[in-house]
């Protein structure tokens, strides 16, 4: 009889070590899928601000845009031939026959 208390007993306590571990498991598992989620939610954030960035650089880059902003803001003017000023490189110019 001693040793079937003693057996129960240790079953006993194998049983609220199994239950507590599950416990523990199931909270870390719960955790980590929260983390997990907020991770996702995060990375779908970046990727918006990514394509918007993307949209703002192509909106900024126009050729268009830049020559508006050169001539209103930095007053600055289309070359013309009769601006061009050309340097002499002091090389000679040799005909050959």
């Amino acid at each position: 009889m001693k040793m079937r208390s003693c057996g129960i007993i240790l079953l006993l306590f194998a049983l609220i070590t199994c239950a507590l571990i599950l416990v523990r498991t199931q909270y870390q598992a719960r955790h980590l899928f929260i983390e997990l989620e907020r991770a996702q939610t995060e990375a779908r954030q970046l990727e918006v601000a990514w394509s918007q960035l993307q949209l703002d650089q192509s909106i900024l880059s126009k050729h268009e845009r830049i020559q508006v902003n050169a001539m209103k803001e930095l007053n600055m003017m289309p070359v013309t031939a009769d601006r061009t000023q050309y340097l002499a490189t002091g090389i000679k110019k040799v005909d050959v026959k």
